[in-house]
């Protein structure tokens, strides 16, 4: 029997993301936010006593809760895709934070026992539905700066280790540059190109210790063992190509996303922000100009508010498994690459989501009470 009215969110994993997840998701109309459990009991019950969440404890609180339906795992990258199967198994929808899982093997595992239960996945990033990279695709694909070519994308820092309070995570498997905030360039770039279909990549590691800056274990040090730096050069099946640099090694933080087109080059928004101003250098011109300013309806959730209207209205939701796994094949290929040498195909393929409508409202009621 099809269920009605707002969709029961249950969210396993009580750590720092899960406060903008939880502020976003009981502020939706379409979503009501039932339950949050933890590996840690004890900090999932003190996160819903701060939000005022009925159920809390253990993962079980979640998974066995009869209104929850769709599952939102924030867990670390390790535990994504036992924490996934756990819910599919459970008869729930299931929200990954990024990456999908932490390889190909693992993403193809939840897709598989999603599609065999009948179940759907979403998955972060889901920055790509917000406003100022929504309004960039938008002008793209009116040709403000003619047919898109190439783009460059860079994501340099010194790391999360000076000011996260828990960041071994980070440098590790399912972590790094790429795999961390890779998902949010690579997403916004496959939403405007499509498909990838080869990369060619070099990695390297600054240091193989790193020290916590902040919170209370500051002073420890622990292993870094995934690549700290990596560069990559994106062929697409369409023909376009970009090049990409993802560092957490260096003193010089930067972020940029650019598209250039025939006509002009466009400088899109922060691809890990939901806003922000879309600006355009036209060929010949002295000067980049803005020729959009946007401003947030939403933050982390959205792609799981869309996944949960997307369930009542029986229609595709945008933030889906097919592309969390073709952008996890993505940076997986960039891996192998940088550690052979050698150019990698991708094998797997996606078509960009369908856009949000322009009078799109997340606070809005729209599912059937």
């Amino acid at each position: 029997m099809s269920r009605t009215g707002p969709v029961g969110i249950g969210i396993v994993g009580a750590g720092t993301i899960s406060t903008t997840y939880i502020e976003n998701l009981a502020s939706f109309a379409d979503t009501r936010l039932l339950a949050i459990g933890d590996l840690r009991p004890e900090v999932a019950r003190a996160k819903a006593a701060e939000h005022g969440i009925s159920t809390s404890g253990d993962v079980e609180a979640v998974l066995d809760h009869p209104d929850v339906e769709i599952v939102v795992n924030l867990t670390i990258p390790a535990a994504h895709l036992e924490i996934a199967l756990h819910a599919i198994g459970a008869g729930k929808h299931v929200w990954n934070e990024k990456p999908l899982a932490l390889d190909r093997a693992g993403g193809r595992a939840i897709l598989d026992a999603a599609a065999a239960a009948g179940l759907r996945v979403g998955c972060a990033p889901d920055t790509f539905l917000g406003s100022g990279l929504q309004a960039a695709r938008r002008l793209i694909e009116a040709e403000a700066i003619g047919a898109p070519l190439s783009a460059l994308a860079l994501l340099q820092s010194p790391g999360p280790d000076a000011w996260h309070p828990n960041p071994a995570f980070l440098f590790q498997a399912g972590g790094g540059p790429l795999f961390d905030l890779g998902p949010y360039y690579l997403t916004a770039l496959v939403q405007t190109f499509g498909a990838v279909s080869s990369v060619a990549a070099a990695a390297s590691t600054a240091r193989d210790r790193r020290t916590i800056g902040a919170g209370p274990r500051a002073g420890d040090a622990f292993e870094v063992t995934v690549p700290s730096h990596v560069g990559a050069l994106l062929r697409f099946a369409g023909g376009q190509s970009a090049q990409a640099i993802f560092s957490f090694d260096s003193p010089l933080p930067r972020t940029l996303l650019e598209v250039t087109g025939r006509d002009a080059t466009m400088i899109l928004p922060d691809p890990n922000e939901f806003d922000g101003d879309v600006r355009i250098r036209r060929r010949g011109a002295a000067a980049t100009e803005t020729i959009e300013r946007t401003v947030a309806r939403s933050s982390r959730g959205t792609g799981v508010l869309d996944m949960a209207r997307a369930i009542r209205g029986n229609r595709p939701h945008r933030a889906d498994g097919a592309l969390a796994f073709h952008v996890l094949d993505v940076m997986t290929a960039i891996g192998e690459s940088a550690e052979s040498g050698e150019v990698v195909r991708v094998a797997s393929t996606v078509r960009p989501a369908e856009p949000l409508p322009a009078d799109w409202d997340p606070l809005a009621p729209t599912v059937i009470p």
